[in-house]
């Protein structure tokens, strides 16, 4: 039997993806790039915005009408709106690391799920009407799953989740489990690997990890924080269960023990009732903050949610143009950001071995334009920084 993966959205679904490919593998399927090669779909789905729905369906209604014979299974975060598609639901019991299956090996990079779910009532977001409330991953089955990572040769783990601060299991927190997982080793003697956390809300729980990070030198030295608005009414709007101050005292207290720590971010633009004044209160905690990655989209207006029914919508050209307006902020910013390093060492976890190129702990693209080995880790002593923030440099022995 011959498998083809397509997977939309977050490193939720990657991770899961990842991990599902593992499993056919481990059932004696053979994976495969080209479509016409494969006697099986599986498209793992995403709804988050109108925009990622709409690809998702496009595209499964595009193999349904090359290939009427195949069968096709549809995961994640994506209804089954058309009888065209033939759609696993995803279980209702927690979830499981799936032990007894081998890890992927394909990806650089390890992606380790803890968590699903979320427990939020944010009025613009659809995805716990797929993925339902938070359940997390069992504390031991999380650590088991990775040493096996680590067994099998990966240098960095991406912790991933739906909501990572509401990991919950056997009487501890995420802080608790994140220290768990910096202090394995591996079997080589070479030593663990790095952890890089995923996205965090402003709370004790953030506030926590951020203590860790400054102890644990292995856990990447970046941190992204889903902060949507820069306006406390539109943050109240929306549901968030944290303020603009907050906000301003993770970053502060993230760059007192961090210095060099690197801050991501969400943010909307276009919510429904967003005045110019509350745009420029967010460009302005953005200018403030110095965000060095940032994930900036157009508010998309989702059916079923409590902001679909809201009143005031913004005009799609204004809800753009402000959008537009922040990444040009946070491109400038993030070349800023990444100049500080020009001359000093930083390290990547090797994706692709013919440039010896990667992420470094601050999640900024670096290559040394020679060969590497992948999934090792590169020290590169970093020479030149373009405009796009990706950097160049040379190894150091």
């Amino acid at each position: 039997m011959k498998v083809c993966f397509e997977t939309f959205g977050c490193r939720l679904n990657r991770a899961e993806a990842l991990d599902r490919e593992a499993e056919c593998i481990a059932r004696g399927w053979e994976v495969v790039e080209n479509h016409a090669d494969a006697d099986v779909f599986i498209v793992r789905g995403c709804s988050v915005t109108a925009r990622a729905q709409r690809d998702s369906e496009r595209f499964i209604e595009h193999l349904k009408r090359k290939y009427p014979m195949k069968k096709l299974i549809v995961e994640g975060c994506l209804k089954a709106t058309n009888t065209l598609f033939s759609r696993k639901m995803l279980p209702d019991a927690p979830p499981t690391a799936n032990l007894g299956v081998p890890v992927p090996t394909r990806t650089a990079r390890a992606y380790l799920k803890i968590q699903d779910g979320c427990s939020g009532n944010c009025t613009f977001c659809i995805v716990p009407q797929f993925r339902g409330k938070s359940r997390s991953v069992p504390f031991e089955d999380v650590i088991d799953r990775a040493k096996r990572f680590i067994e099998s040769g990966y240098r960095e783990i991406v912790v991933t989740g739906c909501n990572l601060s509401l990991y919950a299991s056997e009487g501890k927190k995420l802080p608790d489990l994140l220290d768990a997982l910096s202090t394995l080793d591996s079997p080589d003697g070479i030593g663990g690997c790095r952890i890089r956390i995923g996205s965090l809300s402003p709370g004790e729980c953030a506030l926590e990890t951020v203590s860790l990070m400054s102890e644990r030198k292995n856990i990447c030295r970046f941190l992204h924080i889903p902060v949507q608005s820069g306006s406390p009414r539109v943050l109240a709007a929306m549901r968030r269960d944290y303020t603009v101050k907050d906000v301003e005292h993770l970053a502060e207290r993230a760059k007192k023990l961090i210095p060099q720590i690197a801050l991501g971010c969400d943010m909307m633009t276009g919510f429904p009732g967003e005045t110019e004044m509350e745009f420029l209160a967010t460009k302005g905690l953005m200018k403030r903050i110095g965000f060095s990655n940032a994930h900036i989209f157009p508010y998309s207006k989702r059916p079923g949610t409590v902001a679909a029914g809201l009143p005031e919508s913004i005009s799609e050209s204004v809800s753009h143009a402000r959008a537009h307006a922040l990444a040009d902020l946070s491109m400038e910013t993030r070349y800023n950001f990444a100049r500080k390093f020009l001359g000093k060492i930083v390290e990547i976890v090797v994706e692709d071995a013919e440039s010896c190129s990667g992420w470094t702990s601050e999640y900024l693209p670096c290559r040394a334009n020679i060969p590497g080995i992948r999934k090792s880790i590169a020290k590169i002593v970093v020479t030149k920084v373009h405009h796009d923030a990706s950097m160049e440099g040379l190894i150091r022995h």
